[in-house]
């Protein structure tokens, strides 16, 4: 999540500088058949062009709008998860309380403990690319790799669980649900041996249920593509209107310059070709912009910070344990918050 207030030129000009030197190199290409070698015949009217960009505005909002969507519910289930992770801690403290301490503070520890690799093993099971996931070009792609966040370890559970249930669950297809059901183990155990009542194993078990449907809700949108229809048909819309740009322009510049100057043609090389560049970098912007929101769990600049989400929640919950070596909270590599 990119949490400067403005936008970077870096940043945009590693988006966007292979767009902006075909678009140029393009246009120009367009004006020297059109200037230089007198093909008078490759100009066409402006009118269609912006019935064409009219409809590729709508179909390109329509899409970022859907794509917006898809990011802020990711945003709003991991809020859920910050939440419930509290109250999970705060049950576990408050409900097993037996007559020696050192127990008590072992079982806290450990179901504390196993909760945070649960998060750090969702994070990493999120992050796993797909099939359609976005591939940007080699500059935004290594910046990623310089930060390394979005291939991290799976061994992210290592540091919170038993070595026995580590081994375990490098087994597993999916990680993060085992260490769930092994909370659920635990606390049913708890039960039998009475150091629950059954208003509390309900409680703690309402918890872990909601944990799942959080873990499900993430996977449904990680496991569901953006539908193609609207994600492919919008570039190709979006780069057909920036092909005929140029081609339009000419007529544009053609009729109405040459009616204040004598030196029209000229002033064609200064401004069509930057125009031709600047609506067509504006209406590819646009649309990778929807691009970028389509996946909200891909470690992207644009996506959920997962990474801190987990740090903060981490904090939380072994401050409630009395931790005194707390770890720091991540700060922004470039400005970006994995």
């Amino acid at each position: 999540m990119y949490v400067k207030r403005n936008l970077g030129w870096g940043l945009i000009l590693r988006y966007a500088w292979i767009n902006l030197i075909f678009f140029s190199g393009y246009a120009f290409v367009v004006f020297s058949l059109y200037h230089f070698l007198d093909w008078k015949f490759i100009d066409i009217p402006f009118q269609p062009l912006s019935v064409i960009g009219i409809a590729v505005s709508f179909y390109i909002g329509f899409k970022n709008s859907q794509s917006y969507d898809r990011f802020w519910e990711g945003r709003k289930i991991w809020g859920g998860i910050v939440n419930y992770s509290r109250t999970w801690a705060m049950q576990v403290i408050s409900f097993i309380k037996t007559n020696d301490r050192e127990q008590d503070h072992k079982i806290h520890t450990q179901l504390i403990h196993r909760h945070i690799a649960w998060l750090n093993a969702l994070r990493v099971q999120l992050r796993q690319p797909k099939s359609w996931s976005l591939k940007e070009n080699r500059a935004v792609e290594k910046l990623f790799d310089k930060h390394d966040e979005r291939n991290a370890s799976c061994n992210e559970a290592y540091n919170y669980v038993s070595m026995r249930e580590f081994s375990d669950l490098k087994k597993r297809v999916n990680p993060a649900t085992h260490l769930v059901k092994n909370q659920g183990v635990d606390v049913a155990k708890l039960k039998r041996e009475g150091k629950l009542d059954g208003f509390q194993e309900d409680q703690l078990m309402s918890c872990l249920e909601e944990f799942y449907n959080l873990q499900g809700k993430c996977e449904r949108i990680k496991n569901t593509p953006f539908p193609r229809q609207y994600g492919y048909f919008s570039k190709v819309f979006t780069w057909i209107f920036v092909l005929l740009i140029p081609f339009g322009l000419l007529n544009v510049f053609e009729k109405h310059l040459l009616e204040y100057t004598t030196d029209g043609m000229e002033w064609m090389i200064f401004l069509q070709i930057p125009f031709s560049v600047l609506i067509s970098w504006i209406f590819t912007t646009m649309e990778i912009v929807g691009d970028n929101s389509e996946d909200p769990f891909e470690g992207r600049v644009n996506d959920v910070p997962m990474t801190a989400l987990c740090r903060t929640i981490e904090i939380d919950l072994r401050d409630m344990l009395n931790q005194v070596e707390l770890p720091k909270p991540i700060q922004p590599k470039d400005h970006i918050l994995y």
